[in-house]
């Protein structure tokens, strides 16, 4: 038997925000990081897409 469940992404998804806004913060301050904070964010946005 399969069973979907459907999760709550209201978490992943403020992850991803927070993440993305992180990233954007260090493109403009410390360029050279912008690499630092990419994984999360698209992690996190895939996550709340629910592809993982």
């Amino acid at each position: 038997m399969t069973s979907t469940e459907k999760k709550s992404n209201s978490k992943n998804w403020m992850l991803f925000i927070i993440s993305t806004l992180v990233m954007i913060g260090f493109l403009v301050f410390k360029p050279e990081w912008f690499w630092v904070a990419l994984p999360f964010s698209l992690t996190y946005f895939t996550e709340a897409m629910n592809y993982l």
